[in-house]
């Protein structure tokens, strides 16, 4: 055989590996959507009666009623990074 031979054979393996993986990922994919709509139709759990499947919407977040506690350990936080990052570079 020669050159031009393997490369032809080389791109026909190619195309039909590709068309064997396009097929079956395009067959997983339909049943997937099937076995879905299936399970959606026979085995629908009822909705808990009373109860909303909505998200609350609040107009503010949710925060602490002491900001100023938070904001006193956040800044001790950094101060502490700060120094112990200071300490380490004058070691080295």
């Amino acid at each position: 055989m020669n050159p031009s031979d393997f490369i032809s054979e080389g791109f026909s393996l190619m195309l039909y590996g590709m068309g064997f993986v396009f097929l079956f990922l395009t067959l997983l994919v339909l049943v997937t959507s099937l076995m879905s709509k299936i399970i959606d139709r026979y085995f629908r759990e009822p909705a808990p009666s009373g109860v909303s499947n909505r998200i609350p919407v609040t107009s503010q977040p949710v925060l602490s009623s002491d900001q100023g506690e938070l904001v006193a350990v956040i800044s001790a936080a950094i101060q502490m990074h700060r120094t112990k990052k200071a300490q380490a570079e004058k070691r080295q």
